[in-house]
């Protein structure tokens, strides 16, 4: 078989795998999600190194939900030094001062990305925002997490804190397809599936907003015409300081 074609069949089959055994735990968070966005809380998304790729995709953009608030930490990032997430993520007490200045509350939802699920800081986030009374959506992989041990002071992996946890059904170690006469993996499944599972998060809280009798506040693409007038209104009513 065509390398491309074997490479969509292999990773088709992780999506087919998150379809069939994922949706009510997508729909329980979407439920947490939907419940803070139509009682005046906020929707928060938060990841680290490349799992910080699926916070930002949800992050003001065309279909994406206004009120999503995206805790997207620059140094938390890979593109300016890629080993810096990698050390930031294992420091105690970072995860709790992100909670404080983003001001999370009771009532809020925040979901955590970390394909791991072990590190200090997306642990510690996850901690901490229940502490506060906010509900936790830990998005990770449980053939992963389920098989290593904590980084966190507290012994506690992300989904032994969550009030939800969504199953990214991704391999040990993340890369998962095999190039012949090559010994180490490619294709990442992580964000793959993550991606797709944030989305049908999202249109499983429009659903419910629309027939709560509430319009959603959704961004257009701004490259359509029309839509930057549109867009500008979202931009002042849910994220005043960017403008």
């Amino acid at each position: 078989m065509n390398l491309t074609k074997r490479f969509f069949e292999h990773m088709s089959k992780y999506l087919d795998k998150v379809a069939d055994t994922q949706v009510e735990n997508i729909e329980k968070a979407a439920a947490f999600a939907a419940k803070s966005c139509l009682h005046g809380g906020k929707f928060y998304v938060f990841g680290t190194g490349h799992s910080h790729l699926v916070a930002e995709e949800l992050y003001v953009r065309a279909g994406g939900l206004a009120l999503v608030k995206g805790m997207l930490e620059p140094d938390l990032m890979v593109h300016e030094m890629p080993t810096k997430s990698t050390a930031l993520e294992r420091l105690h007490g970072y995860g709790a001062a992100l909670v404080r200045l983003h001001k999370i509350q009771s009532g809020d939802t925040i979901m955590v990305i970390s394909n791991s699920g072990r590190n200090a800081l997306p642990v510690e986030v996850c901690i901490e925002a229940k502490k506060l009374g906010a509900h936790v959506i830990a998005l990770t992989s449980m053939t992963h997490s389920s098989q290593v041990a904590s980084r966190h002071e507290s012994g506690l992996k992300m989904y032994e804190i969550a009030d939800v946890t969504i199953d990214n059904c991704g391999e040990m170690g993340d890369a998962s397809f095999y190039v012949e006469n090559f010994d180490t993996p490619v294709g990442p499944t992580s964000d793959f599936c993550g991606i797709a599972i944030a989305q049908a998060i999202i249109a499983n809280v429009v659903d419910i907003m629309v027939k709560a009798g509430v319009k959603p506040p959704v961004f257009k693409s701004s490259n359509l015409d029309g839509c930057d007038e549109y867009n500008a209104l979202l931009f002042d009513k849910y994220y005043p300081y960017v403008r």
